[in-house]
């Protein structure tokens, strides 16, 4: 595969990319005579990884399902997901679990699949058999997940997995909101300003700074899950510059979408931490800019219409989490760009560094070795996002309507192409990461 236009070492030119048996071989000069040669519109970038990806197979496939947020993920140029361990029945807390898990997948996977395990109260001090048997680290929570079978950790259970995880060398990723903070669950209305009221900034600064705190005792590695509030990266750029060993990642929702414009009674649009106003929206992209935030990934998180529109649009009682496995690419890019941002400044956040969150050295690259995970992507076509088109179970997205910039035209996974634009999905090439090289 040659194009004139190739993303390597975070700058463009002409290369052409040899692929045998789905591994990239050689990276060359530019030869016409390849057997895919992308047009000078096109450019083809490594494909992406997502880390933070809600497919809830088994058991909650009505939400969505490996097939069809794999699908998903191909369209958007994402190669590689991590699932998380919630909200799939059961979670995935045990090394059973796990198992369930990786033989629903078998057959149905567009795209590599890797996985997170669970660290809950109920598992503590046997984290090392869910390690050994193949998830990338540990997700865990500080407040009430919404689902009852993945309970929350308080503090010296934060400390104790922390610790736990450190002797194997893992990575505990945190949803950092601090429960004492939030409104207890219950009716709030349908104004969006409630909403946001309920769930305010200092939830996570507290949490965040707690998680800091535990991660410099322990000597262990943390990861802040969907950062949205801008002003705790002072903390995280202090303890990352102190040696803490922390990541954070923020979501596209949280860099394109501004609470100032969120309709009321719209649960399309709420999500927990919830998208805040404009000036934090300006702190994250500075966070992105100076290289603070490691990763921007979808937290894709869908559900029903039925268990959306719960409520009738009271957005204490809809449910939260938001579809954006497949635009996140196009919606970062597209405001990346009227930033003055470059597709280099913010490619790596959406290939390696979520590759390297998760532990997965060989993902996110153009490079000998990596798996041949390809996107031919055109930086300057504009499309208009509809719902009802995208590739998800449950037709939704906080997108839908707006005119995006960036579309991508084809995928290959493995070296094999999966999605073409025009053609949609063509092949299921996605493997199980669980074992093997990753």
């Amino acid at each position: 595969m040659a194009a004139m236009r190739t993303h390597l070492g975070g700058a463009e030119r002409p290369a052409t990319i040899r692929i045998e048996a789905g591994v990239i071989t050689a990276v060359e000069d530019f030869d016409a005579r390849a057997d895919v040669v992308l047009g000078p519109d096109q450019v083809l970038l490594p494909g992406l990884v997502d880390s933070h990806v809600h497919l809830n197979d088994p058991g909650r496939t009505d939400w969505e399902g490996f097939t069809t947020g794999t699908a998903a993920a191909a369209a958007g140029g994402v190669t590689t997901v991590v699932d998380m361990p919630l909200n799939s029945l059961p979670v995935t807390t045990t090394p059973e679990a796990l198992a369930a898990k990786r033989a629903a997948a078998v057959g149905n996977l567009a795209v590599d699949l890797a996985c997170w395990g669970g660290a809950v109260p109920e598992n503590l001090g046997r984290l090392r058999a869910l390690h050994e048997a193949g998830v990338t680290g540990f997700k865990c929570f500080l407040a009430p997940s919404g689902i009852d079978e993945f309970g929350h950790l308080d503090a010296a259970q934060l400390e104790a997995a922390l610790a736990e995880i450190a002797a194997f060398d893992g990575v505990l990723v945190v949803h950092a909101e601090d429960p004492v903070h939030l409104h207890p669950p219950g009716p709030l209305g349908p104004r969006y300003a409630d909403f946001l009221a309920s769930r305010p900034a200092a939830s996570e600064a507290v949490a965040v700074a707690a998680v800091i705190e535990a991660a410099r005792r322990t000597g262990a590695r943390a990861h802040v899950v969907h950062l949205s509030d801008g002003a705790s990266l002072d903390a995280v750029r202090t303890a990352k510059a102190q040696g803490v060993r922390l990541t954070v990642e923020t979501c596209p929702h949280y860099l394109t979408l501004q609470a100032e414009d969120v309709p009321d009674a719209a649960p399309a649009y709420k999500c927990c931490p919830p998208v805040r106003d404009r000036a934090n929206q300006d702190l994250l992209w500075e966070g992105v800019a100076d290289g603070t935030i490691d990763a921007v990934v979808s937290d894709h998180s869908p559900s029903t219409h039925a268990l959306k529109e719960q409520g009738d649009g009271d957005l204490g009682l809809a449910w939260g989490g938001i579809s954006g496995l497949q635009t996140g690419l196009a919606t970062v890019w597209t405001r990346a760009r009227q930033r003055g941002l470059d597709l280099a400044d913010v490619l790596p956040l959406l290939t390696t560094g979520p590759a390297g969150i998760a532990g997965l050295s060989r993902a996110g690259r153009l490079a000998v070795g990596a798996p041949a995970h390809l996107v031919a992507f055109e930086p300057d076509t504009a499309w208009t996002v509809d719902a009802a088109r995208l590739e998800y179970r449950t037709k939704l997205s906080p997108w839908h309507g707006q005119e995006l910039q960036g579309l991508v035209a084809a995928t290959w996974v493995n070296g094999e192409q999966v999605w073409d634009a025009g053609a949609g999905l063509l092949t299921r090439a996605g493997r199980d990461l669980t074992e093997g090289p990753r």
